[in-house]
């Protein structure tokens, strides 16, 4: 696809209003209820998943009974028509998008913490999009970092970010800018603007998680209303807007800690996975010059036996995060920065299981799983790539957690 067929089907999916649900359906969905929707799309995603890859977005027919799912309007605030459901049910609902399909999972997954992430705004921006959109999809993009300048009434923003996820079915966008200031560091603050103020640049060309279609987004000089702006330093510890805002605990989560574990939930879908199809291969493939199957070998049990096992520790590791982000939030002090961290440390070491977990299936599945049409060899190259997630920097979360430990001060800002 080359940038201008790009733009192109962005502008093509833009405000697909048929897929709005209904508040009496809305009113009837429970949690179990929005999982099971995902659990049942688990087939079509995997079905897929090779295409995604192939067109470097998810399938459009594909995102378009995702959104019919009702998973967009998890973290919605109630006042808007949204869900308001919790930590756990996020990971229920996302796991068997992932499962399916590593890039679909991971881009849905960050586009439901995104509509968390437009409740930190001030409330004028969400009155002024969650109104005509019931949700928000929207990439959130950091890096590097993008320039604003401040004017009257406002903002003009400009740059260049990578890593747009979502962006191929998006209708807004966050970023991130710095504002100078002559008398100490930088402001850093998010904005958001539609995305037909900006611009695409087709630049998603990897080896791995090439389904989710994570171009680059530009800006230039784009003005950005005062009220479509805010400085992130009160997400780091969850005391931002939606803190002021809401009632509902989910909104007072401390940023970091719930980006990663947004981020590590297609990674176990990813690892359970690979699970599933090392297991079925071994009952299939035939041990050369024997008549045994590889199901046959101790080996190979013990090798399946880990890999599961692991998988299944990374993602009770991930839920206790979970548990964790949440008592950060009900409780009444800003939770301190070794509290996130120890968090951070727990989710990382997670993906470094998962990873694990999929080098076993892989290294033990012979030359065959290496063909691109054996799921084995995509989810080697996805969990490579989404384990190189600034957040997953396993020796920069050790350092950071071992400084805590012996009462040293943090040497990151990534906390």
């Amino acid at each position: 696809m080359g940038q201008s067929d790009a733009i192109q089907h962005l502008q093509s999916r833009a405000n697909p209003d048929k897929h709005w649900l209904s508040a009496a359906d809305l009113q009837a969905l429970t949690p179990q209820a929005l999982t099971a929707r995902t659990e049942g799309l688990k087939g079509l995603l995997s079905e897929n998943a090779r295409r995604a890859e192939m067109g470097r977005h998810p399938v459009d027919a594909v995102w378009d009974e995702i959104r019919k799912t009702g998973v967009f309007y998890h973290f919605v605030p109630k006042c808007y028509g949204g869900l308001e459901f919790d930590v756990q049910s996020f990971i229920d609902a996302m796991l068997p998008l992932s499962e399916g399909c590593s890039s679909t999972g991971w881009v849905t997954a960050f586009c439901v913490e995104h509509n968390w992430l437009l409740t930190q705004f001030p409330k004028q921006a969400q009155d002024e999009i969650f109104g005509s959109h019931p949700y928000v999809i929207a990439p959130g993009v950091t890096n590097p970092m993008g320039r604003a300048k401040a004017v009257d009434g406002g903002f003009l923003l400009s740059g260049q970010w990578r890593w747009g996820t979502g962006v191929m079915h998006s209708d807004w966008i966050m970023a991130y800018g710095a504002i100078a200031s002559p008398e100490g560091p930088p402001q850093i603050r998010f904005f958001i603007f539609p995305t037909s103020e900006g611009r695409i640049v087709d630049s998603w060309h990897v080896d791995g998680m090439c389904g989710t279609g994570s171009h680059d987004v530009v800006a230039d000089q784009v003005f950005i209303p005062e009220h479509r702006s805010f400085e992130v330093a009160g997400l780091r510890d969850g005391r931002g807007n939606g803190a002021a805002l809401y009632d509902n605990p989910i909104y007072r989560m401390p940023m970091m800690p719930f980006l990663a574990l947004t981020a590590a939930i297609p990674a176990i879908g990813t690892a359970r996975a690979a699970v599933a199809h090392f297991k079925s291969y071994m009952s299939e493939r035939q041990v050369y010059l024997t008549d045994l199957k590889q199901s046959d070998k101790p080996a190979s049990q013990m090798r399946l036996g880990h890999a599961d096992m692991q998988a299944r520790t990374a993602e009770m590791l991930v839920r206790d995060a979970g548990h964790k982000i949440m008592q950060m939030a009900n409780q009444i002090e800003a939770p301190m920065a070794e509290q996130r961290v120890a968090v951070r440390m727990q989710i990382a070491y997670a993906m470094d299981l998962c990873r694990n977990v999929i080098s076993l299936a892989s290294a033990a599945s012979g030359s065959s799983a290496h063909f691109v049409t054996n799921p084995i060899q995509r989810a080697l190259r996805d969990i490579n790539v989404m384990s190189s997630h600034v957040v997953y920097d396993l020796d920069s979360v050790s350092e950071l957690h071992g400084r805590a430990l012996v009462g040293l001060p943090m040497n990151s800002p990534l906390v």
